[in-house]
């Protein structure tokens, strides 16, 4: 196993057993985020200025779902499509005055102590053999009839992904992640951070009732396809996912990766027709317009482009946590959108530069069926 250390905050100072520190100056980490592997005795600097990955858009195939999943109310692993919603939205976008905050005493939560790793993604892959191993062929090997050798190069969750295209404009969050190469597939998974679980553990119960606040805008929005219509009268449960399961090619990396899905649009006429939903505050200044542009949009199109969805659909709330009227997002214009209001804009080609960059390292630095090694990697 191999731990990833990716300290977004510059300045700061982390202690990990096995962890060489890697000395630079205040200007050099400002623009670079050194890579140290201490058993290797070896150095490996990657950039992530911005400005570093701004070249053409790398090769990126369209992502094909091949397989999904459902958590049911007991958080049990179940290989079918009985929690996929249907988008539902209300007949006048521009008024509609949900209330965020109703039934909040009746949640039902699902535990959050409890980390699923890559469990549920695993579980799909025992479920689905034979899907797996018709999978196209890895990069530079042949194809194998054994379920033992999986034909990707990369194995994770979409939330890492995202989250891993988006540090050249993020220093907010630093992330922590395990990487296992085990025969020939690199399976990825994020753990908590020190800084993460102190921020869980100190949650204020305002905080606790505004982070439920999406999963009620999801039931306004979306219906159980047997009925139809949305119900909004009963307790929310948390516990409950659809799961998606796509495969593409990044570069010359294949990866086979995971993602929640909040509903799919029965009358699109899209190839997709899944639907993200968001909640977001109202922007009542051109700053907190800008500031949506630059710290929400890059995450939601990141996250919607890398599975193939092409609608974001956002309920602007207020502070009282009643959503005042909503926004259909699409996700091919998002870059434009910020293009024209930022004078310093995100650039998509950036991202997906810099998370080409980072899978090139794992694949250059982590040796076959490496488990058990533990060296710990700093980005400082």
């Amino acid at each position: 196993m191999f731990f990833v250390w990716c300290n977004a905050q510059i300045g700061s100072t982390m202690k990990r057993s096995n962890l060489q520190s890697v000395n630079h100056n205040q200007d050099c980490a400002k623009k670079l985020k050194t890579i140290h592997l201490p058993e290797e005795g070896n150095s490996f600097i990657l950039e992530t200025l911005s400005q570093h990955h701004d070249k053409p858009f790398p090769f990126f195939k369209e992502p094909k779902e091949i397989g999904s999943f459902s958590i049911d109310e007991k958080r049990q692993f179940q290989n079918d499509r009985r929690q996929l919603r249907i988008y539902t939205p209300p007949s006048n976008m521009k008024n509609c005055h949900f209330d965020l905050r109703l039934g909040y005493s009746s949640m039902i939560k699902k535990d959050e102590s409890i980390y699923n790793y890559l469990n549920n993604l695993l579980s799909w892959i025992m479920s689905n053999k034979q899907t797996v191993t018709n999978l196209p062929s890895k990069t530079n090997d042949q194809k194998t009839d054994k379920f033992e050798r999986l034909n990707t190069d990369f194995v994770c969750w979409r939330g890492l992904l995202t989250k891993l295209a988006c540090i050249p404009y993020e220093n907010k969050e630093d992330i922590l992640l395990a990487v296992i190469n085990f025969r020939g597939t690199y399976y990825m998974c994020e753990y908590h951070t020190e800084s993460k679980v102190e921020q869980i553990k100190n949650e204020t119960p305002r905080q606790k009732e505004m982070c439920a606040w999406g999963f009620k805008f999801e039931q306004y929005m979306t219906a159980d396809r047997n009925l139809g219509v949305p119900v909004t009268n009963v307790p929310v449960n948390t516990n409950v996912e659809f799961g998606s399961v796509a495969c593409t090619r990044l570069g010359n990396h294949s990866l086979l990766f995971g993602a929640e899905v909040d509903c799919e649009d029965l009358g699109s006429t899209d190839s997709n027709k899944y639907v993200e939903l968001k909640t977001c505050r109202i922007t009542e200044s051109q700053r907190q317009y800008e500031n949506f542009c630059k710290y929400k949009l890059i995450k939601w199109w990141v996250q919607s482009f890398l599975i193939g969805v092409r609608h974001i659909i956002c309920g602007f709330r207020d502070d009282r946590g009643l959503v005042q009227y909503l926004e259909d997002f699409s996700v091919s214009k998002i870059p434009s959108i910020v293009q024209e209001t930022l004078q310093q804009p995100w650039r998509p080609n950036v991202c997906f530069n810099f998370l080409k960059a980072f899978l090139d390292f794992i694949k250059a630095n982590i040796a076959d069926d490496s488990r058990w090694e533990f060296p710990f990697i700093t980005l400082s």
